[in-house]
C-alpha cells in the first residue's frame, strides 16, 4: 500500500547547502522530509567523499547559528583573516605582484572560516537526528513532482507520496525538480576543470587564504587546521579541461614537483595529503528562482567558479531569504506571494555575482602575456585606491 504522508517542507537534495535549509526550517519549528539519493560521505577516507571546502563568509553566520549548526562546525574552523591575491604572471612562475585584503579593515570578524566538505555533512546530519520534526531520508530521491495553488505532490524513489506545502529544490546544477518546473537555465562553459585536494606545508598558513593568478585560472590555498603538528591547506586549481587530466595522470612525485611550481612555494614545499578529486567549472543561472509552491536554492538557481568563496554563501543567502519570508507569515509558506517575493528580493543579486565571477574568472584564464600584465595592472590600481578596495571587499561579503 502506498505510504502517504503530509509535511510542511520536502527538501530535495542533501548536500551542504539542502542540510542546512533543512536544519534551519526544523529549528524554527517547521515540518521538514529530506532526502538525497547519495547518503552522505562523512568520512575524508572514504570513496566518494567530497575533498573541497567550503569557507562561511561572516553574514552566513547568524543562519548557522539559528539552525543549531555554528556550535558544532566552529571547533573545527579555520578562520580566514587575509584574503591574499599574487600575480605570478610574468615570463617565469614567480610574484611579481602581491596584495593583501585585510577583513580588519572593514570588521572585528575575520572574512569568514573554512571547513572541510565532508565534515560540514558529518555535523549537519547529527544535527538533524536532534530535530523530531526533521525525516532525513539518505538514499531515496524525488522521482515525480506534481503542483497545484494549494500544495505540492512529491513522489519518492521507495514509493512513498508526501503532500507539501511547499519543496526546496536543493538538488544541484541538474536539479530534476527544476526541470519539471520547466524553468530554463543560462549555462556558461570555460573548457576549464578543478583540482581539489589537501596539501601540508612547513610555513604556517596564519589564517591567509592565497589565490595565485597566472594562467588556466587560480591556484588556490585555503587554511584548514593543522593536523598532527603540520599547517594544512584545501587546494583549488584550476586549469583547462586538457591540463588537468595530464596533471591528474602524473605520479605524485611528479605532480608533486608542478604543483609546487605553481604555488610559487610561498607556503614552502607543500606535500600532497589526500586523494585528488576533479570538479567542472561552469556558470549557471536559472532564469526563476521559484515556481509553483517550489524555490530554488544553492546550484539549483545558480552555479559559479570557486572564487571568492561566493557559491555556499549566495545559497546561504537564498536560504536566509527564504526563512525570513516563511517565518513572518507560516501560514502563507509556498504560497504564490511568498514565492514571488523570494525570486525578486534574490535574483538580481544572483545576476550580480554570477556576472561578476563570470568576469572575474576569464581575467584569471589569460594566456597571452600582454594580457596578464594587464590583469596585473588593474590589481594594483584597484588595491591601490583604499575607498575602492573597502568597497570591494564589502561586496564579497555581502553588505554594505
Amino acid at each position: 500500500m502506498t505510504q502517504k504522508i503530509q509535511t510542511d517542507i520536502v527538501i530535495s537534495g542533501g548536500g551542504v547547502a539542502g542540510l542546512t535549509a533543512a536544519a534551519a526550517f526544523g529549528t524554527a519549528g517547521f515540518r521538514v522530509i529530506c532526502v538525497d539519493p547519495t547518503p552522505p560521505v562523512s568520512s575524508d577516507t572514504e570513496a566518494g567523499a567530497d575533498l573541497r571546502t567550503t569557507a562561511f563568509l561572516h553574514p552566513s553566520i547568524p543562519v548557522l547559528q539559528a539552525a543549531g549548526l555554528w556550535a558544532r562546525l566552529e571547533p573545527y574552523a579555520a578562520a580566514l583573516q587575509v584574503m591574499r591575491i599574487i600575480d605570478a604572471g610574468g615570463e617565469v612562475a614567480e610574484p611579481r605582484l602581491t596584495k593583501d585584503f585585510n577583513a580588519a579593515d572593514i570588521s572585528d570578524r575575520p572574512f569568514g572560516w573554512n571547513l572541510p566538505n565532508w565534515l560540514l555533512r558529518r555535523e549537519m546530519v547529527a544535527r538533524l537526528a536532534e530535530l523530531p520534526n526533521v525525516d532525513f531520508r539518505p538514499g531515496i530521491s524525488t522521482t515525480r513532482l506534481m503542483t497545484r495553488t494549494g500544495e505540492a505532490l512529491v513522489t519518492l524513489s521507495d514509493g512513498a507520496q508526501i503532500r507539501a506545502r511547499m519543496v526546496i529544490a536543493a538538488d544541484g546544477r541538474n536539479s530534476l525538480t527544476r526541470q519539471a518546473l520547466g524553468i530554463p537555465v543560462k549555462t556558461l562553459r570555460y573548457g576549464q576543470k578543478a583540482l581539489a585536494f589537501a596539501v601540508t606545508h612547513p610555513v604556517p598558513h596564519e589564517n591567509v587564504s592565497t589565490e595565485i593568478h597566472r594562467t588556466g585560472g587560480p591556484f588556490t590555498l585555503v587554511p584548514l587546521p593543522d593536523r598532527d603538528g603540520m599547517p594544512r591547506s584545501a587546494v583549488v586549481w584550476m586549469e583547462s579541461g586538457p591540463e588537468v587530466a595530464r596533471l591528474q595522470a602524473l605520479p605524485v612525485a611528479a605532480f608533486e614537483a608542478e604543483m609546487n611550481t605553481r604555488s610559487c612555494q610561498i607556503l614552502g614545499p607543500l606535500t600532497l595529503a589526500s586523494r585528488l578529486t576533479i570538479w567542472p567549472i561552469i556558470s549557471q543561472i536559472a532564469e526563476r528562482m521559484a515556481g509553483e509552491r517550489c524555490a530554488l536554492i544553492a546550484e539549483a538557481a545558480h552555479v559559479v567558479p570557486p572564487i571568492g568563496a561566493q557559491g555556499l554563501n549566495m545559497s546561504l543567502a537564498d536560504l536566509t531569504a527564504l526563512l525570513d519570508l516563511a517565518q513572518a507569515a507560516p501560514d502563507d509558506i509556498g504560497s504564490a506571494k511568498m514565492l514571488d517575493a523570494y525570486h525578486r528580493k534574490r535574483h538580481l543579486d544572483v545576476q550580480a555575482r554570477v556576472t561578476g565571477i563570470d568576469a572575474l574568472n576569464r581575467a584569471s584564464m589569460m594566456g597571452a602575456q600582454p594580457l596578464r600584465d594587464l590583469r596585473a595592472g588593474a590589481l594594483n590600481a584597484l588595491y591601490s585606491t583604499a575607498p575602492v578596495r573597502k568597497t570591494l571587499m564589502k561586496a564579497g561579503l555581502g553588505v554594505r
